[in-house]
């Protein structure tokens, strides 16, 4: 289904995005609605509004709800309301929702991983139960709200969209893009690859470090398993940022670096990047980069990019280096985090934030 059949130019609304290069999220509690978050309210109860009472109470959960950051991207069941069983209207509806916090690049990503479930179903005579691209779930956590604090997941295997809104601003993460097969090896589909980006920039940027640097980059000859961080509540990972920093590069090695970042900006809306961007702007060469595995395409291989504020991981380690699973973690402020803390503080001054 295409994009454009069911938003109403969201590519335009978000282009008028309010999320300052140098405002920190504090400081946008007090700033005027974000059209992301706009559009997101509008979405949700568009999508709310078409379900049946059995569906609703599927797909709606209490802001408070555990489930909100209960995230995975494996293959298994979930709450809420799964595209299988909708009517077709009701998917359009679903769709234009995961489309209000994506890019058109992001919104192509996850639609071509859910499309992936079809070539695993072949790959392994699958009867369709495990293996469907219609099993992903939609959950919305509170009620949509220009003002307030409610949120949504769009998940399933290999993929977990995340989104938090506080009085009318939206905040992503955690954010994770998979893909299985990286490569389609055979077949109609044959060489399409989903996150050749993600993958391809971060080759660019080892090959382009010296002897010297790549040893200081590389922190582990044997790529680790998975990505470090899998599916915590809260990113962390343990001692100092390791690998080389970006104050060792020289100018084209760290304009590799930032293009590597920006193939993770350019996966949201103009607002919610201009919010990634900042983060990568101010951390100016405050930035980490470390590799683990080989360097020579083929071989097992894992990068991360650590900033004060911001984690990415993305590896490629299992099914022969053809199976990519990729993040965008905020330090502080996934599920909305630091945004929640500003409005309590605000708005509750003597109460606790429940789940962050």
């Amino acid at each position: 289904m295409k994009r454009r059949s069911f938003l109403c130019s969201s590519a335009a609304v978000a282009g008028l995005g309010v999320l300052g290069w140098g405002e920190s999220q504090g400081d946008l509690i007090h700033s005027r609605l974000s059209p992301a978050a706009s559009l997101m309210t509008e979405c949700a109860n568009r999508f709310l509004a078409a379900l049946n009472p059995e569906q609703h109470s599927r797909a709606m959960l209490p802001f408070d709800s555990d489930e909100r950051m209960n995230w995975h991207f494996i293959p298994k069941e979930r709450k809420g309301l799964p595209l299988r069983e909708m009517t077709p209207y009701q998917k359009h509806l679903a769709s234009a929702l995961l489309a209000a916090g994506l890019s058109q690049t992001g919104y192509i990503k996850a639609v071509t991983i859910m499309s992936l479930e079809d070539v695993l179903r072949i790959i392994e005579n699958d009867s369709g139960e495990r293996r469907s691209p219609e099993k992903y779930y939609f959950s919305v956590f509170g009620t949509p709200s220009n003002d307030g604090r409610w949120g949504y997941r769009v998940e399933g295997h290999h993929l977990s969209q995340n989104y938090t809104i506080v009085n009318g601003i939206a905040i992503d993460g955690p954010s994770f893009l998979g893909s299985n097969p990286a490569e389609i090896q055979q077949g109609p589909r044959k060489g399409l690859r989903t996150l050749a980006g993600e993958e391809d920039l971060g080759f660019d940027l080892i090959l382009s470090l010296d002897d010297r640097q790549r040893k200081v980059a590389i922190v582990d000859p044997k790529a680790y398993d998975d990505i470090l961080t899998a599916a915590s509540r809260s990113a962390a990972l343990q001692g100092q940022p390791s690998g080389l920093s970006a104050s060792s590069m020289n100018a084209n090695q760290f304009d590799a670096l930032i293009a590597l970042l920006k193939e993770y900006v350019r996966n949201v809306p103009d607002a919610l990047a201009k919010s990634r961007m900042s983060q990568i702007d101010k951390a100016g060469r405050d930035i980490h980069f470390a590799w683990s595995g080989g360097v020579t395409r083929g071989e097992l291989h894992y990068y991360r990019v650590q900033t004060p504020s911001f984690l990415i991981e993305m590896d490629n380690t299992q099914d022969g280096a053809n199976h990519i699973h990729s993040v965008w973690r905020d330090l502080t402020g996934d599920f909305g985090a630091d945004l929640l803390q500003q409005h309590y503080h605000a708005n509750h001054p003597k109460e606790s934030p429940a789940n962050g």
